[in-house]
């Protein structure tokens, strides 16, 4: 497959990577951005996938500047805390395929989550409070299907 015809000048276009600098609240980033580009003019295109490398660096910048953990310290707490993404996902909030999105920085957690996490990293036995909770509320779930039976 040939790249695509750069649409200012028409001349072929070629995959590389370029320096893209990001800002956020007063803060930067510069990463790698992946691409079609124009050697001839300052035209680039940009694929689900190329933009998907930029959308993770805004995430990264924003826990960042938000203060927010980062993809990487979330997985070395669940991983820490013995969790599956899942099981933290149920445990700790946001859902079944949340922590999947946390760790690969596809979407931020919420603060709740953070701090949650944080304090964990700190106190994992406290992981047993959340346990017992959950534990309660699938005690509690049983109860009421068996009395709508």
């Amino acid at each position: 497959m040939t790249g695509p015809v750069c649409p200012k000048t028409g001349v072929p276009m070629h995959r590389d990577e370029r320096p893209m600098t990001l800002m956020y609240r007063g803060e930067s980033i510069t990463f790698a951005m992946p691409g079609w580009y124009c050697d001839a003019s300052d035209e680039s295109i940009h694929t689900g996938a190329d933009m998907k490398v930029s959308d993770r660096a805004l995430n990264w910048l924003k826990a960042r500047v938000e203060g927010l953990l980062e993809p990487a310290a979330i997985r070395r707490i669940r991983k820490k805390l013995g969790l599956t993404q899942e099981q933290a996902g149920q445990l700790i909030g946001g859902g079944p395929r949340a922590f999947q999105k946390y760790e690969t920085g596809d979407l931020l957690p919420s603060r709740a989550v953070s701090s949650a996490l944080a304090l964990l990293d700190h106190d994992p036995a406290a992981l047993s409070v959340l346990k017992a909770r959950e534990s309660k509320g699938a005690s509690a779930k049983e109860h009421e299907r068996r009395s709508v039976q």
